[in-house]
Formats: structure tokens, C-alpha cells, sequence
């Protein structure tokens, strides 16, 4: 096993300098001019001599594998900065970190605690009223665009009720962030809550019917704990599969919620990086995520052997 986490580990290194290249170019291929976006109406006032002396100072006018290299030196030695603020992107990325991570776990608590009762309640209910309004509500919730969803929740909560903020992170009390937190949790957990369900009732109707389930009600367990103790823990594998990977794309649907609820988290920096074509935040945020992305998939497969002893890596 810790000979598999290390080739694992190890594999990053190639997959994070791929995706940095594909990035890298990728954007420079868009149109725009980060330079215009910097300086705004003021670029009017700068005669060409002085917009060229700016390019060649911030190194705009290199070829491209040069800027790459630099780019990659600075971000790896913690000496990038941002093109529109100057600052240093580990900064921007550090500070925005926390906003995110909170929105991502509420979200996905949010779909622990509601999703797998209702497979679960579903799977054993099959056929019934509850059944049907579960795997309704499921489809809903896969099928609904979250901003669509975000943007009537605002309305209701916030513009009708008053109950709720409709933007920022509260006031800075915690009464306040847990207010500001439920209407961006939700939207972001909606659309996963459905899959999670749909994919809890499907992997328990398996178990169900298994001998050993059979089994354990032959020698006389309560159905709780059959269903509990033979049944979730192998039905939870592929559920585990599905949770670890989207809890990593829960991060890059942040952008979309907290664009619209105006949290500030890093998909919410991402967004503004790229209309202002601030490269170097852009490959900061997008490494990141290249990360999370990375390190979750490991740690799904280190929960398979945890779940179900008889799995192993060689």
C-alpha cells in the first residue's frame, strides 16, 4: 500500500506539468490583452511607446516557452504576482482558500445527511409513494441548472422573506457566515444530492438480496442492523467513488455559486482572472485545483481498503 501511494504521488509531478503547459498555452490563445484590462480607460492616455515599455517590463513580448519557464520559477518559488493587483498569487489563492473550503464541506454535509438516508429509505421502500418521491426529487435536482436554482432561492429567501442574505459571507459573526453559507451550500449540493441518491438506491438494491444479507436475517438481527451493518458498508463502495471525486468538482462548481451569491472563494478569483486574462492567477487557481483533483482520487482509493479489507494495491 505505501509503495502505491508513493508511484502515485510520484505520477503528479508529469500530470500537473502537463495540465500546467495545456493552460498555459491555452490561454494565450484567447483574445485579449491583460495589459488593457490593467489599465482600463487610462490606456487611452498612454501613447504606444510607453504601452510597449510596459509589455517588455512585464515580460509580455518574450516568446512563449520563455514566459512559461518564468512563469513556473516564480510560481513554484512563491515570487508570482498578479498582473491587475500586484500581488502574490499564493496570497490571493491562501486568502480566498478558506471561503471556499467552507461552501465545499457545508455542501457536501448537506448531501451525507440527506442523500444517503433517502437511497437508503428508497432502496428498501422500492416500488412504494416514498420510492417515487425520492427518485422524483432526485431526477429534480440533477436536472436543475444550479444559477437557475441560486438565483430563485435569492428571491425567495432573501427578496420575499427577508430571511436570508443574498450575497457576501455574513456580517462576521458565525450566526452571520451560517446564514450567508445555507443558500450556496444548497445550490452547489443540489445537482449531487440527486446523483448520490439515485446511486445509494441502486447500490443497496444490490446488497439486498445477497446471501449474506439473507443470512444475517436468518440468525435473527433486527433489519436495522442488517441494513446498517452487512448492508451500507459494502453498498457504500461505489458511493465512496462517486463522493470522493465530486467532492474535488464541487470546487470547480463553486465558480458558478459563488459568482451568483458573490462568495469570496477562489472560483469567485478564478472567474475575475480570467476576464482580466491575469495569467498568473489563472495558472495558480487551475494548479490548485489540478491538486484537489489529484490528491482526492488517491484518497478514495486508500477509503476502498478501509471500507472493504479484501481490496489491496500492490
Amino acid at each position: 500500500m505505501t509503495t502505491y501511494i508513493l508511484r502515485r504521488l510520484l505520477l503528479f509531478i508529469p500530470l500537473l506539468f502537463a495540465i500546467s503547459i495545456f493552460t498555459f498555452f491555452l490561454i494565450h490563445m484567447a483574445p485579449g490583452d491583460p495589459i488593457a484590462t490593467r489599465f482600463g480607460l487610462n490606456m487611452k492616455r498612454l501613447d504606444p511607446a510607453s504601452i510597449e515599455r510596459i509589455r517588455e517590463s512585464m515580460g509580455l513580448n518574450d516568446p512563449l516557452p520563455a514566459q512559461y519557464v518564468r512563469y513556473m520559477r516564480d510560481l513554484l518559488g512563491g515570487e508570482s504576482r498578479s498582473i491587475t493587483t500586484n500581488a502574490p498569487v499564493n496570497k490571493e489563492i491562501l486568502d480566498r482558500l478558506p471561503a471556499t473550503i467552507q461552501l465545499t464541506v457545508a455542501s457536501m454535509l448537506i448531501v451525507l445527511l440527506v442523500a444517503i438516508p433517502l437511497g437508503i429509505i428508497s432502496a428498501v421502500k422500492r416500488g412504494s409513494l416514498v420510492d417515487n418521491l425520492c427518485m422524483g426529487g432526485a431526477l429534480l435536482g440533477v436536472s436543475m441548472p444550479s444559477f437557475w436554482f441560486g438565483i430563485m432561492m435569492m428571491l425567495l429567501f432573501s427578496l420575499q422573506l427577508g430571511w436570508l442574505p443574498s450575497a457576501g459571507r455574513g456580517d462576521g459573526s458565525t450566526l452571520g457566515l451560517l446564514k450567508a453559507l445555507i443558500m450556496p451550500a444548497i445550490t452547489l449540493g443540489t445537482g449531487l444530492m440527486g446523483l448520490v441518491t439515485r446511486l445509494m438506491r441502486s447500490s443497496m438494491l444490490e446488497i439486498l438480496d445477497q446471501d449474506y444479507m439473507t443470512t444475517a436475517r436468518a440468525k435473527g438481527l433486527a433489519e436495522r442492523l442488517v441494513l446498517l451493518r452487512h448492508g451500507l458498508k459494502n453498498a457504500l463502495i461505489p458511493v465512496v467513488t462517486v463522493l470522493g471525486i465530486q467532492f474535488a468538482s464541487l470546487l470547480g462548481g463553486a465558480v458558478i455559486v459563488e459568482t451568483i451569491f458573490s462568495w469570496p472563494g477562489i472560483g469567485r478569483l478564478a472567474i475575475n482572472a480570467i476576464s482580466r486574462r491575469d495569467y498568473p492567477v489563472i495558472m495558480g487557481t487551475v494548479l490548485m485545483f489540478a491538486v484537489v483533483f489529484a490528491l482526492m482520487n488517491l484518497m478514495v482509493d486508500i477509503l476502498y481498503t478501509v471500507i472493504d479489507p479484501r481490496i489491496r494495491y500492490d
